[in-house]
């Protein structure tokens, strides 16, 4: 008999789950949940999840309540009595009333090396604390945030220049196969749960505008990692003349003492800002707000730079 599952999620890191778990011959997707459709864009134009797309294409019942916590929820999962339940970035909290039903339980695929990075954002803090390595983590749900026993986990490297949307990328597709070898070897009984190490747990909370903000006085590293996390949202940003704009760039050498951080200049044909610990920022491009990101020397040429001018003021 095949395992009969319903499928949780919404974004795109959770489609290739999906697709996987469809092409299993030993698996039944009953039912797929996902949250309801939005109006996104400045179009305010309704757009339907990645894991609807995936679902409707596959013939695959799709759900979508404003609250899993509901009485009607709560019924569909009664009514369908799934095995098991496969939830991969759905954004809502699950009751334990829900949870109790599967006879396997909800098995979670989280983006970090558990219990490192608990939380909604785990890719973009991993790179933005300058994280040379995380992982995939499989566990059961239980009532806390990502705190459930530990299935199976797989580490991978971050490449020093890669960004939240590449390792994302990369962690969706690897999620896959281990989401599928944890439900053979959880319906074999060969899984032990192991419980999660609290003291050694971090967190990685939902990104909000002002995690964007620029520190000038941090080594230009750090900023670079935030770059590289931040991306596509919230950015990272300054302000210049008043006004807020996004930078982007990269650490480059200092040959020499260097102003007060946030100071812009030229070296060369390169365009360069004061970092903390006499480290500087080589600037690539530069959006100024209610204007279209140009590079880096378009920017200072049109701003005609004053000496001594710095971001951040």
């Amino acid at each position: 008999m095949p395992l009969r599952i319903i499928f949780c999620g919404t974004p795109a890191f959770a489609v290739p789950t999906l697709r996987h778990l469809i092409a299993q011959p030993g698996f039944q997707i009953e039912g797929v949940i996902t949250q309801p459709d939005r109006p996104r864009g400045r179009g305010h134009e309704t757009s339907v999840s990645p894991v609807k797309t995936v679902a409707l294409r596959a013939g695959i019942p799709v759900s979508q309540p404003e609250k899993i916590k509901s009485e009607a929820a709560y019924a569909y999962f009664r009514r369908v009595q799934p095995d098991v339940v496969v939830i991969i970035a759905y954004g809502q909290i699950i009751s334990a009333a829900l949870i109790e039903i599967p006879r396997l339980g909800w098995i979670n695929l989280h983006g970090s090396l558990l219990p490192k990075y608990r939380g909604a954002a785990p890719i973009q803090w991993a790179i933005a604390n300058g994280e040379t390595h995380t992982g995939l983590t499989t566990i059961e749900v239980d009532a806390g945030l990502d705190t459930g026993p530990i299935l199976l986990q797989h580490e991978v490297g971050i490449g020093p220049d890669e960004t939240a949307p590449e390792l994302a990328a990369r962690l969706a597709e690897a999620g896959a196969p281990l989401v599928v070898n944890t439900l053979e070897r959880l319906a074999r009984g060969e899984i032990e749960p192991a419980p999660q190490d609290n003291s050694q747990a971090t967190l990685a909370p939902l990104l909000k505008k002002e995690d964007g903000r620029i520190d000038w006085s941090l080594p230009a590293r750090d900023i670079y990692n935030r770059i590289r996390g931040f991306e596509p949202w919230p950015g990272t940003f300054t302000s210049f003349r008043g006004r807020s704009c996004r930078v982007w760039g990269r650490p480059v050498e200092v040959e020499q003492p260097i102003a007060e951080p946030g100071t812009v200049w030229w070296r060369g044909a390169e365009f360069q800002a004061a970092c903390g610990e006499n480290t500087a920022l080589g600037l690539d491009f530069v959006q100024l707000e209610g204007h279209k990101r140009v590079t880096a020397r378009e920017f200072a040429n049109g701003a005609r730079l004053a000496p001594g001018e710095r971001f951040g003021s």
